[in-house]
């Protein structure tokens, strides 16, 4: 399989690339992204064969049907990483909330966040391939709280890989700062900034596509690449999961092999979306993917009215801060796949330039084929948590924001995948004031919802409170660039 890119080809790049050029050089041409070429189908005679595959067995046959440039032993060896998670036989459980209702954890790795589906695995992959080629990689990651952590941990101590993470100082919960900050290995470089996650992303793209950081990178011998979604070595991974959940259902004997179903996700940057677009797209029985924002609701303008306008909006910091974000990136793989990259070049050239586009009529029904969305206040996903947690189930905002698309959106009575993208213990204060107790401290939330609600709270979390902070780093987002250099 080779890959494309979103806004065309700009005569100085390759006008297709391998899977392992795409994800060393994520960058595309004129600003764009890279896509497959045409994406795989999968038929009945697949999903069969796979109700009751072991995750990494699914997860190789679909590697198979993308037929990438990776070597078998690697890809096994990138998978047995999920033998790290809670439940090695199960990495992804499907849990019962309502009797048409299944919560997909994706939460059950090294950091507590659906991050680590794709960045454990990919992780590997990735220093494989540097290693293999004698290369020298900077990772840049921008974290709007859980992608940092993921990032830190898949590529502690690579051979050939340092990496510099950007956050925004203020924007993340506690747990979610101490994850980075404390992290000591030598390769990782972490570094806070004043500004929000849009920030943050923005200077990750400049700098993907600034020729001039690029050689200067050069003259230490390293190439850059990214451990954003915007590499499309996250987003394989992200399809693999929603896979899994379906025939989970099936094996449940909850649905039928081939009944629809709806999916909800909890969108920020649209990766985790995307994953179950392309499934939808290759076959999953998918009725529509419900999309859940907080209230930084770019999305749900853009897929209820087609708009997707900047200029009347400033990024408000929420009690769901991994979905605090006004760019959402993977969006833009979405306008290729519906309309062509001539058109998602006109799309993205005026967002950047005047800050908003707009869908036509034609073109906003095409997203409504596959797409609904709405969005949650603050008080809302507390009472969600709340109503939950009486009920045994302890969630954490993201995910409570999907409840709201749950009730709302769905128009069939079919059942419904909605996905968990952080544990509770991520958020701990949000979830110990939704549910009675206003905690001054991570740590007392987390002992005070785990005392009085019976859910433990993982070692990895508990020992952050003990170790210390490695990285103190906080600078204007015009420093950036000087930083990461100082640091190679």
């Amino acid at each position: 399989m080779t890959f494309i890119e979103t806004r065309g080809n700009d005569g100085t790049k390759p006008a297709e690339v391998s899977f392992s050029e795409a994800i060393l050089s994520p960058s595309a041409s004129f600003g764009g992204l890279y896509v497959p070429k045409r994406l795989p189908t999968l038929d009945f005679d697949f999903f069969k064969a796979h109700i009751g595959s072991h995750y990494k067995d699914l997860s190789r046959a679909l590697f198979e049907k993308f037929d990438v440039d990776i070597d078998e032993a690697d890809l096994n060896k990138a998978l047995d990483r999920y033998d790290s998670f809670d439940d090695p036989e199960n990495p992804v459980p499907l849990v019962g909330v309502e009797d048409d209702a299944f919560v997909s954890e994706l939460w059950h790795g090294p950091t507590r966040a659906f991050k680590d589906m794709a960045l454990q695995p990919f992780g590997y992959i990735l220093s494989k391939l540097a290693e293999k080629r004698g290369e020298k990689y900077l990772i840049m990651a921008a974290t709007s709280g859980d992608t940092g952590p993921a990032t830190l941990e898949t590529f502690k101590n690579a051979a050939e890989v340092k990496v510099a993470c950007l956050y925004p100082e203020g924007g993340t919960s506690d747990v979610q700062r101490l994850q980075m900050v404390t992290e000591d290995a030598p390769n990782e470089k972490v570094i806070g900034i004043h500004g929000n996650f849009d920030d943050a992303q923005t200077a990750l793209k400049n700098l993907l596509s600034s020729e001039s950081f690029k050689n200067r990178l050069s003259q230490s011998h390293t190439k850059l690449s990214a451990a954003n979604s915007v590499n499309f070595g996250r987003i394989i991974f992200q399809i693999i999961y929603h896979i899994h959940s379906y025939l989970q259902l099936v094996k449940k004997g909850e649905i039928g092999l081939g009944e629809p179903v709806y999916l909800v996700v909890p969108s920020g940057n649209f990766g985790n979306a995307l994953g179950g677009y392309y499934a939808k797209k290759m076959g999953l029985p998918v009725e529509k993917i419900l999309i859940a924002s907080n209230i930084n609701n770019v999305l749900s303008d853009l897929i209820t009215k087609g708009e997707y306008d900047l200029t009347c909006k400033s990024l408000i910091q929420t009690t769901s801060p991994a979905m605090d974000i006004l760019k959402s990136s993977n969006v833009e793989r979405v306008l290729y796949d519906k309309f062509g990259p001539e058109r998602t070049k006109e799309l993205m050239d005026d967002l950047d330039r005047k800050g908003r586009y707009r869908l036509s009529h034609d073109e906003l029904a095409m997203l409504k084929e596959d797409f609904d969305a709405t969005f949650s206040s603050d008080e809302e996903g507390k009472e969600v948590i709340a109503k939950y947690a009486k009920k045994g189930y302890v969630m954490d905002p993201h995910t409570a924001t999907c409840f709201k698309a749950y009730d709302k959106l769905r128009k069939k009575s079919l059942k419904t995948i909605i996905y968990s993208t952080a544990e509770w213990t991520k958020f701990s204060r949000t979830v110990s004031a939704a549910l009675g107790y206003d905690a001054e401290r991570d740590l007392d939330a987390l002992e005070w919802v785990s005392e009085h609600y019976r859910v433990s709270v993982p070692k990895m979390i508990a020992e952050l409170f003990e170790k210390p902070i490695v990285h103190t780093t906080v600078v204007d987002k015009e420093k950036i660039e000087e930083e990461i250099l100082s640091f190679i």
